[in-house]
């Protein structure tokens, strides 16, 4: 499975705003169209935005000028039009510099030339996010054992990224090894990528789970019925500080009080070492309607409710009991061994 499909110089992705009812394949022909996916959450999960974005540009720079200074400008312009779309995940800023180094290497070649970069480089980007899938998967196995109860927030699998995912990959690692696991997957309001996209997932992979609301988690903690929680994350500040899913945040405080081993998975992509830690990373505020409409379309409070709808929360690195990356399990003090591991050379 996959969100993402490049054939014939043509960029495809399976639409996740119809799911579960419908997969919806769509073709992104221009600039636009990537922007629209991305900021719309047809196309969503950081590491996958990245991916997406990376393959966007090369399809937009198809239609870009034949004059070698304009078709540079252009360049740049799509590149900085992109970042705009989700300020929060860093993979997608991570994945357009790659391409904006790319570029300012071949400058000086022609414009077939720059344009078969952008390709090789997408497809670099591309191939490396499912081997980063797997390496994860294969350190935070190990944190899970047999029978394990575990809790999930928001959607990390394979409609995230390029492979089997980041916390979800984890988990269905576990799953093939025979280890008997349950899933909890939190619903994840407003938008439900937990009921709608995890659960669908979970289905198909015939994984045992259950969706749960969001505000049930605190009672299954209280009668013990979470052993572990694993998610992924949008932006790691140097000293471990995470931004994710709205929501994270509150299971953290709770897992903290109940005792339960609380774990953040990601590439080393979506660490942003600039940042000392998480209250510089920016907040994405999305549309009123998103909390006001159920999936945009059914209005659940009265129309012109005022309505809060950040994106994301940070949790405090003092709640995380560790992070997995593809360079391995990453234990407190975070501030130390995040430089250390992330810096390891393959």
């Amino acid at each position: 499975m996959g969100s993402i499909r490049f054939k014939n110089n043509r960029l495809f992705y399976l639409d996740q705003t119809k799911l579960p009812l419908q997969e919806l394949w769509r073709e992104c022909k221009s600039l636009g169209d990537g922007y629209k996916a991305i900021k719309n959450l047809r196309i969503r999960g950081a590491p996958l935005i990245g991916v997406f974005a990376a393959y966007n540009v090369f399809i937009a720079s198809k239609k870009f000028s034949s004059q070698k200074e304009k078709f540079l400008r252009q360049l740049k312009e799509a590149i900085d039009y992109l970042k705009t779309s989700r300020p929060t995940a860093v993979n997608l800023f991570w994945a357009l510099q790659r391409l904006v180094l790319v570029v300012k290497k071949n400058q000086k070649e022609s414009i077939f030339k720059i344009k078969s970069e952008i390709l090789k480089e997408a497809k670099d980007i591309h191939a490396e996010d499912i081997d980063l899938c797997r390496k994860m998967a294969g350190y935070g196995v190990k944190l899970i054992k047999k029978g394990d109860r575990i809790l999930t927030h928001c959607n990390t699998g394979f409609l995230a990224t390029s492979g089997d995912g980041t916390a979800l990959a984890v988990i269905y690692k576990a799953h093939r090894l025979h280890k008997n696991i349950r899933i909890y997957a939190d619903e994840t309001r407003p938008l439900l990528q937990g009921s709608r996209l995890t659960a669908w997932e979970l289905d198909k992979r015939k994984i045992p789970s259950t969706v749960i609301c969001d505000n049930m988690a605190a009672s299954l903690m209280q009668e013990r019925q979470i052993d572990k929680i694993f998610l992924g994350a949008d932006r790691i500040a140097a000293n471990g500080d995470t931004a994710n899913k709205i929501g994270t945040y509150s299971l953290a405080v709770l897992a903290h009080y109940h005792k339960i081993p609380f774990y953040v998975v990601a590439p080393f992509s979506t660490f942003d070492l600039k940042l000392k830690s998480g209250k510089f990373i920016p907040i994405e505020k999305r549309c009123a309607d998103e909390v006001r409409k159920v999936l945009g379309k059914v209005y659940i409070t009265p129309r012109h409710m005022q309505v809060k709808n950040p994106a994301f929360d940070i949790t405090p690195s003092k709640l995380i009991t560790a992070i997995v990356s593809d360079k391995g399990v990453i234990y407190p003090p975070f501030r130390k061994n995040i430089k250390r591991v992330i810096n390891r050379k393959p």
